[in-house]
């Protein structure tokens, strides 16, 4: 299992507990990278989209994703690819946010994460 995060608050949490790929990108870019680990044969674990906080209106995203098996999972490639287009239709809500604001959509990402693992 491996968690890949735009959430610092997540590489943090689960460092040395599983894999974690923490990258310093938008939402839209964090799940593109998903994507390419789909087209590497990685499975979806969690839903790209969940939570009830809609694309672009926070910056963080964790999603989990087994390591490659190969072979391309077509319901995950249906998956992220929906999601990314959902993604894409959302303008970013809040470019500039206060550090107190990110502190609390990172708490929100990984709670999500939390009641997945």
């Amino acid at each position: 299992m491996r968690v890949f995060t735009n959430n610092p608050l997540v590489q943090k949490k689960l460092s040395g507990i599983c894999e974690v790929c923490c990258f310093d990108v938008s939402f839209l870019q964090l799940l593109i990278k998903v994507r390419d680990e789909v087209h590497k044969g990685s499975r979806l674990l969690t839903h790209p989209l969940s939570g009830s906080v809609k694309p672009n209106e926070t910056p963080y995203k964790s999603v989990l994703l087994t390591s490659p098996q190969g072979k391309i999972d077509v319901l995950s490639l249906e998956l992220i690819e929906s999601s990314i287009r959902a993604a894409e239709q959302f303008p970013i809500r809040y470019p500039q946010m206060p550090d107190s604001v990110r502190a609390d959509f990172q708490l929100i990402d990984w709670t999500l994460l939390q009641s997945a693992l």
